[in-house]
């Protein structure tokens, strides 16, 4: 079992919910990635999310583009993240660490030199928003068999067949994308999340988190009523944007821990 799969097995078998994380890496600065890493898992983060910089982050809203740029410019790039993670590995051998990205940094490398060194740094899986799961059953095999998982999103528009794909292919957990849009953008219908989620549950047996728009306590515990997991990005972001370097780490631990209090409550 992977260790993404035991975190959400122990998460259930307490009636918990699971909280993911993201930052990206290398933002504010490459010296800070790590120890935000270990302030979320001591704010209450059970999945962490590290993003891949890149240029041209197509599923981001503005506030995780300016990561990225601020990333870039310190010139972090795919064995840094790489790095981080191995770092990371040497004080926590438990909380799953998901390498999120696009493509061209995968495909610059190749995919097999991928597999491996995320597999060596002690990564879990991937989520790669431009690889389609219909273009990806060998990427996801070759994942599955070094005991990655390959995580797709679905949206309010993803079709059931799309829905049937992702269930063929993906693992670890399916990642709901709960707005018609880009990360950070617009306001939760949880109503509508309920009824979507509901009608990916009969294809999908992998747990659900659900992402995009969440952003405070109240939207958290709302959406935990129907999904396993909720997932937060460009809040935490908005939390390292708002105060000096030397703060970053008290304000994300500070604040995942005030959305773990909400989940819990």
């Amino acid at each position: 079992m992977s260790r993404i799969a035991s975190t959400f097995a122990a998460l259930k078998a307490q009636n918990k919910t699971g909280l993911v994380t993201f930052i990206t890496a290398g933002d504010p600065g490459p010296e800070l990635t790590v120890p935000l890493m270990h302030a979320l898992v001591a704010g209450g983060a059970d999945v962490l999310e590290l993003g891949v910089p890149f240029s041209d982050p197509m599923a981001e809203g503005p506030v995780i583009q300016r990561a990225c740029e601020r990333a870039l410019k310190f010139n972090v790039g795919l064995q840094d993240v790489f790095g981080f993670v191995r770092e990371f590995r040497k004080t926590n051998a438990t909380t799953p660490v998901v390498l999120m990205g696009y493509a061209n940094p995968i495909e610059r490398i190749g995919q097999d030199n991928f597999i491996r060194c995320a597999k060596e740094a002690g990564a879990d899986g991937a989520i790669v928003v431009d690889y389609p799961p219909e273009e990806c059953a060998a990427f996801a095999e070759a994942m599955r068999a070094n005991g990655l998982d390959l995580i797709f999103l679905l949206a309010p528009t993803s079709t059931t067949e799309r829905v049937r794909q992702v269930a063929q292919y993906g693992g670890g957990f399916s990642y709901y994308v709960s707005l018609k849009g880009v990360t950070g953008a617009g306001s939760i219908d949880t109503a509508d999340v309920a009824r979507r989620v509901n009608a990916i549950r009969e294809h999908v047996k992998l747990p659900i988190g659900v992402g995009f728009g969440i952003r405070d306590g109240a939207t958290a515990r709302a959406v935990a009523e129907v999904a396993d997991a909720v997932v937060i990005g460009s809040r935490i972001i908005q939390e390292l944007e708002s105060v000096p370097k030397e703060q970053a780490v008290d304000a994300v631990r500070n604040f995942t821990s005030g959305i773990r209090s909400a989940l819990d409550a």
